[in-house]
């Protein structure tokens, strides 16, 4: 690699970089799309929707505290369960990591901002926009009352008649598009942005967390997404996916949305994990233990979780033999587990313990985790799981899992990464009495429910008979849910009053060995570092003088806008320069059509939801019509004697690798449909059922013949952009191609609400059809691009790939209905 910078830089160049990253003020504040203000704005909503959740929490411990309460009613206290365990999952812990690695990774990788800032800035606004809207069902009576889990045939038409379950299905979608959206972001970022010269092997372990748990959204996220899909097809439409007198299973359900749920806990505990292994060295002064072995669990614990979805169904009628492999794997993911508690332990033991504020929640967490693993193990165990399963005991289990896996060292991240928001720390006094009634309150409100659920007492009851001998340790939990509430809102306070303080420069006050703690401003860095350690702070003598003084890569701005060096993705060598773009009302107004779009057609104002929907669009258009614009020149000098080109395109562009990435989920989903008629399909004694048939021959190859040639023609536009005319054709073709399919269904004989058989094959179509309708925008919208530059064809190149996949999709869904 060559070397960077070795001389200061004039001071102009500094004044342009300034120019180009300031942001803005007072309202236009909305407007920004900096992944490190983005990041913020995160961290502030998503721990809202926990102090939020948690009032909820401590509404229904009040009313279980002693027998017989009636502080809420049973339609309320069921609302009240749904809502917090709904916030708590969707709302806090998953944006809450993703929040987390928003702000902290830009810095960590040495980069200037993430890849895709508007992304970010809409998955945001998307996520708050549609949090604010769930929040509210609850002030008019609308909030949803199923369970977090929403199990038919309880959340179907006939027992939750009203909308209740509606903004619980189109709002948690809406959020999960949302984290996907994050999602993508995160890998690209990581994978394509990290400064020249970290390589994977000196990558910082947060950044493999976040890298390992953004693969895992892409492929657990897309099961929840069909299945929301699929209930509120039934609710809507009447297609009976879950009834069973028509052939529908309830059990499907249970398999989509735990085929998300499980990997959930591991996507909330891994980033914890990462955290807790990036701080830890620097608490105690000395690298981390057995690093490798701790990235390769990571992978592992990841890799494993899932397989673990019907550990969650053992009493749901499963075989024997898929209980007993689902048991085995359950107990031995508690191996790479280990591997990570074991190198903090060492790590801990070689180094230098002091016992300030992110250690004790550090050591908080190793205690009240390792606890949750334990029962977790117990749990994976089938007679076990049978005798505790909807008691009290996965209650316990459960909250010892997340509140050890992610808020402890939550808080301890608060702690250690404070004087990056404003160069203040906060108060170690506070922190003692804080830690103190956080883990006596923890454990004095769960440990309890350990022997509540073992006598008897189940899950999701409102009330209970002083006769059943529950009273003593209900007592104690609320007693322990009030202390642990204390403690959080002496934290919030503390906080608040921290980030009040006057902004100073932060420095490195623990002696870290990571770049996040390089001077930094809204660009980040003065120049980008060239890393030849995984301790960069502590190996390279000057490094924080050398990048301030602009010695090092990207010393200010070649463009006169925001930039940021793109990397080769395993040997981190510079590639090219990406030009970012700047702040705009784009991404905001974006999701706020977006969302009004999937609230207002909730309550059934179509009109103001069509309008809503016709802002996303255009607001989409405009923002996609500026990504194909020619670089202002060809190259440009990003250290002394080294020029790179600005751009790339192909395989070379970071937003091929995010429409891949695309592409894995549209997949997914597709994989999801694909598994609901499998499953349907092989309930049935006769398939098609009695009154199905499937279309005669020649209309399938028909169907079939016209996706290859629409195929055929994409590619051929993809290789000649200055000709527009055969994607067009290939778009018409694609739409023939639908309308013969589904025209064929219909002329057979399809009825989706007659059985759920027919249901699945309806949805398949329709998911086709999703596709061609949205191949044809994007050719008509490329088309109306005119000819495209060699140079600038990202979005051609882009368009081609989901074409491939939206033919190979309807080929697959073809062959699927035909043949099996």
């Amino acid at each position: 690699m060559s070397t960077p910078n070795h001389l200061p830089r004039p001071s102009g160049e500094y004044e342009a970089l300034e120019r180009a990253w300031r942001r803005p003020t007072g309202w236009r504040a909305l407007s920004a799309v900096n992944n490190t203000r983005i990041g913020r704005l995160y961290l502030a909503t998503a721990f809202g929707f926990f102090l939020f959740a948690g009032l909820l929490a401590l509404a229904m411990r009040l009313q279980l505290a002693v027998p017989g309460n009636d502080l809420l009613q049973a339609g309320t206290y069921n609302q009240f369960f749904t809502m917090h365990g709904t916030v708590m999952m969707f709302l806090f812990a998953i944006p809450m990591v993703e929040a987390i690695a928003v702000f902290l990774l830009p810095g960590m990788l040495g980069a200037r901002d993430l890849p895709f800032p508007r992304l970010s800035a809409y998955a945001y606004w998307a996520y708050a926009f549609g949090g604010a809207g769930f929040i509210v069902t609850l002030a008019f009576g609308l909030a949803p009352d199923g369970g977090w889990f929403m199990y038919p045939p309880l959340t179907g038409k006939e027992y939750s008649p009203g909308l209740n379950a509606d903004f619980w299905l189109l709002g948690i979608g809406f959020i999960e598009i949302s984290a996907i959206a994050g999602a993508i972001e995160l890998i690209v970022g990581i994978l394509f942005t990290r400064a020249p010269g970290m390589t994977l092997a000196r990558m910082p372990v947060y950044a493999w967390s976040m890298l390992v748990v953004g693969l895992m959204v892409v492929f657990a996220f897309p099961p929840l997404i069909a299945g929301t899909a699929l209930l509120e097809l039934e609710r809507a439409y009447d297609w009976p996916f879950f009834i069973p007198a028509r052939g529908g299973d309830p059990v499907l359900w249970q398999h989509l949305f735990w085929f998300f749920g499980h990997p959930e806990v591991y996507i909330i505990f891994l980033p914890a994990a990462g955290m807790v292994s990036a701080m830890l060295p620097a608490l105690v002064q000395t690298p981390l233990v057995a690093r490798r072995a701790v990235v390769l669990s990571l992978a592992a614990v990841g890799a494993l979780s899932f397989a673990l979805w019907m550990h969650h169904m053992f009493t749901a009628g499963l075989g024997q033999l898929e209980s007993t492999l689902v048991s085995a794997v359950s107990m031995a993911i508690a191996i790479p587990t280990a591997v990570q508690v074991f190198a903090w332990i060492a790590t801990l033991w070689r180094g230098r313990v002091q016992l300030n504020a992110p250690t004790l929640f550090v050591f908080g967490f190793l205690l009240v985790f390792v606890l949750g693993g334990l029962t977790g193990v117990m749990v994976a165990s089938v007679p076990f799981d049978t005798q505790a399963h909807d008691s009290y005991f996965i209650v316990a289990h459960l909250h010892y899992v997340l509140v050890g896996g992610l808020v402890f060292p939550m808080f301890a991240a608060a702690y250690f990464w404070m004087p990056l928001f404003n160069g203040h720390r906060m108060s170690e006094a506070w922190a003692r009495w804080i830690f103190g009634l956080i883990f006596v309150g923890t454990n004095l409100a769960f440990f309890p429910m350990h022997a509540t659920g073992l006598l008897g007492m189940p899950r999701r009851v409102y009330t209970y008979g002083e006769e059943m001998g529950w009273a003593g340790l209900n007592m104690a939990s609320t007693a322990g849910a009030c202390i642990l509430a204390a403690g959080v809102a002496l934290f919030t306070l503390d906080m608040v009053r921290t980030l009040r303080r006057p902004q100073r420069e932060h420095g490195n006050p623990w002696h870290s060995s990571s770049l996040e703690w390089l001077p930094q401003d809204e660009y980040a860095t003065r120049s980008q570092p060239d890393v030849r350690s995984a301790e960069p702070l502590w190996r390279q003598a000057g490094l924080a003088e050398q990048v301030e003084a602009g010695m090092h890569w990207l010393p200010g701005t070649i463009t006169g806008r925001r930039e940021t060096l793109v990397t080769h993705w395993r040997t981190a060598r510079p590639a090219h320069l990406l030009v970012l773009p700047g702040d705009g009302w784009l991404p905001f107004l974006c999701a706020l059509g977006t969302a009004g779009y999937f609230l207002l057609l909730t309550v059934q104002q179509a009109i103001a939801a069509w309008l809503c929907g016709a802002v996303a669009v255009a607001t989409l258009v405009a923002w996609l019509w500026g990504l194909d614009r020619p670089p202002p020149q060809p190259f440009a000098q990003v250290a002394d004697g080294v020029a790179l080109p600005i751009g790339a395109r192909g395989r070379a562009s970071h937003s091929w690798w995010a429409t891949l990435v695309l592409v894995v989920v549209d997949g997914a989903i597709f994989a999801s449909l694909a598994f609901t008629l499998l499953h349907l399909g092989m309930r049935l004694e006769i398939c098609p059922p009695p009154g199905a048939r499937l279309p005669e021959p020649p209309w399938p190859w028909l169907g079939a013949g016209l996706l290859a040639a629409s195929s055929i023609l994409a590619w051929r536009g993809g290789r000649r952009p200055s000709q527009c005319w055969p994607l067009l054709v290939a778009g018409v073709l694609l739409a023939a191609a639908f309308a013969v399919d589904w025209g064929a269904h219909i002329a057979a004989g399809l009825a989706p609400r007659r059985d759920a058989w027919s249901a699945a094959v309806a949805a398949l179509l329709a998911y086709q059809g999703l596709h061609a309708v949205t191949m044809a925008a994007a050719a008509i919208y490329v088309a109306s691009r005119g000819k495209l530059r060699a140079a600038s064809r990202a979005t051609l190149d882009n368009t081609v790939m989901l074409w491939h996949c939206a033919v190979a999709q309807a080929l697959a869904g073809l062959a699927l209905v035909r043949w099996l």
